[in-house]
């Protein structure tokens, strides 16, 4: 594959920027053809793996849906045919109720670039529950060494308001947006998600589906929430000026990776065509850094791409897998609108809250989380790992005559089997039809994946981490070569 421009510098998870060009022209033509799922034969086998050697992790399952809507209280943990219940998860690796070990590319979502469970984050959790537990009420020194921290590393940060998720840390950003420039559009770019609030359940997954998901929720609430396509830089400048004779435009928020961490990923320049434009129309631009922050590097993928937002999003990443885990980072002048306390002064204030955000827990591990991410250089680690399984299984693929496509931006691998995330609102003839079966082959790849001791994010993407060895990728790509076989 062609790579564009080369980043040596090893501060950086990412080690080259794909060529989107190359990557959209393969994925449209994995699209275009008929699925390729395993054969059915195969597909008994895989299913007899869950019937035989996962039976307590069945009957969890099965008892939870009495319990919880649908089983399970996160989207990641959806597995087919059932959830799997997890007992231990250490470094790279998990192992479930019933004692089947998986090398783990989950990584709870991504949060856990040093591996799962990190002993010195760990004791220094441990520490703090023993010494404070896990919440006062009150200021704790970490609060503020965490957001040192954090000013210290992300250039566009002079000031950190930390918050209990990434949803939340979207929601006070766009209030804060809206709070400063006196304006109510946002653009955000299709088929990114930015959390479950009503005004971001729009135009998720799929570009152009808006509301398609919308259950429950107002016109009102997402009355002023726009979308445009990734990368058609001149369809949001469109945008922006119709706008401007309504009013105008309080933000655009991105992935800057990508839709979905990347699953559409932008061109080299997206980002930067982004900030001119915000410029131009006195915009704030908002980078959602909640999978790509300190996961790309220390700096984010800001730092790469050498972009300046005005604001940040951060979570996952942000405590190394610990919860409450979300924030906003930016401007001083424009995140003193946010300044907190029954106090607080000022002509205008957007107005936060959340009396576990920023407990002593998780300011703690966020802070040796952080430390440790740097002091190991734990994004180019993981980046690397991220290109020798990319590597091998582009190799695999190739050898094997295969239609998947597969690709990276450092520690985020994706491997599309199926397609059915690039389906295409603009042909929604083909959508309709097309979505059920392609989701169906996605969610029997990932059960085969899991089979054969492999755990991705829904058969589609793979974060690496620090806990990778070669020996654990090419462990690994032996594995998806078995299961690429029974197709």
């Amino acid at each position: 594959m062609n790579m564009q421009q080369q980043t040596p510098d090893q501060s950086f998870g990412i080690s080259h920027w794909p060529d989107t060009d190359e990557i959209y022209a393969r994925l449209n033509t994995l699209v275009k053809q008929p699925i390729r799922p395993i054969r059915r034969e195969h597909m008994d086998k895989v299913m007899a793996y869950f019937e035989q050697r996962c039976q307590t992790s069945k009957q969890i399952a099965e008892h939870a849906k009495t319990v919880i809507p649908g089983g399970v209280q996160h989207n990641l943990a959806f597995n087919y045919p059932f959830a799997l219940a997890v007992k231990e998860a250490n470094g790279a690796h998990l192992t479930d109720v019933d004692d089947n070990r998986y090398i783990d590319f989950l990584q709870a979502g991504g949060p856990t670039l040093l591996g799962s469970n990190d002993p010195v984050v760990q004791q220094k959790v441990i520490e703090t529950i023993q010494n404070c537990g896990p919440v006062t009420g009150l200021l704790h020194e970490y609060e503020v060494k965490l957001a040192e921290l954090v000013c210290r590393h992300v250039p566009s940060v002079d000031m950190f308001r930390m918050l209990g998720s990434g949803t939340e840390a979207v929601m006070g950003a766009i209030r804060l947006a809206r709070a400063y420039t006196g304006r109510k559009r946002v653009i955000k770019i299709g088929g990114a998600y930015h959390g479950w609030s009503d005004q971001m359940v729009y135009g998720m997954r799929i570009p152009g589906t808006g509301r398609h998901e919308a259950h429950g929720i107002p016109r009102s609430s997402t009355a002023f929430t726009q979308e445009s396509f990734p990368n058609h830089l001149a369809a949001i400048r469109r945008k922006l000026m119709f706008n401007r004779l309504r009013g105008g435009t309080a933000a655009i928020i991105v992935e800057p990776l990508g839709p979905e961490s990347g699953t559409r990923p932008v061109t080299r320049e997206f980002n930067a065509g982004l900030r001119q434009l915000c410029d131009e129309f006195g915009a704030l631009l908002i980078f959602d850094e909640v999978v790509s922050g300190f996961r790309v590097g220390m700096s984010g993928a800001q730092g790469y791409f050498n972009v300046t937002p005005d604001l940040t999003i951060f979570g996952k990443c942000l405590t190394g897998g610990y919860p409450m885990a979300g924030g906003i980072g930016g401007r001083k002048d424009i995140m003193m609108v946010l300044a907190g306390g029954i106090g607080a002064s000022g002509s205008k204030r957007a107005f936060v809250g959340g009396t576990l955000s920023a407990n002593p827990l998780s300011c703690v591990a966020g802070y040796y989380a952080l430390e440790e991410m740097d002091k190991r250089n734990a994004a180019f680690h993981a980046g690397r790992a991220g290109d020798r399984l990319t590597a091998g299984l582009s190799d695999i693929i190739e050898r094997l005559k295969l239609p998947y496509v597969v690709y990276n931006q450092g520690s985020v691998v994706h491997l599309q089997t199926s397609g059915v995330l690039l389906l295409n609102a603009r042909n929604p003839i083909k959508l309709l039809k097309e979505v059920k079966p392609r989701k169906h082959m996605m969610e029997e790849m990932g059960a085969a994946y899991m089979a054969h001791g492999l755990v991705t994010l829904a058969g589609s993407r793979m974060y690496t981490s620090m806990a990778d060895t070669d020996d654990i990728i090419d462990e690994a790509l032996n594995r998806f070569e078995d299961v690429f076989k029974l197709v």
